[in-house]
């Protein structure tokens, strides 16, 4: 599904943006273009973004004592 049309960018691209790194909104202007031109798209790729990051498991960090 398309997300931003300005740009043309789909809720695939999002995902796949998330799963080589993207972690912000920034990051995912920086990379896609998404939400850079009219704005309408901002809410649905922002929702997009945060429903792909809650699928990515983090690596927990690594404490020693």
């Amino acid at each position: 599904m398309y997300i931003c049309l300005c740009n043309a960018v789909t809720d695939g691209d999002i995902r796949r943006a998330v799963a080589d790194g993207v972690r912000t909104f920034a990051e995912l202007q920086a990379r896609t273009g998404c939400s850079d031109c009219c704005g309408c798209c901002e809410p649905e790729a922002r929702a997009t973004l945060d429903a792909a990051l809650a699928q990515v498991t983090f690596p927990l960090p690594l404490i020693t004592a």
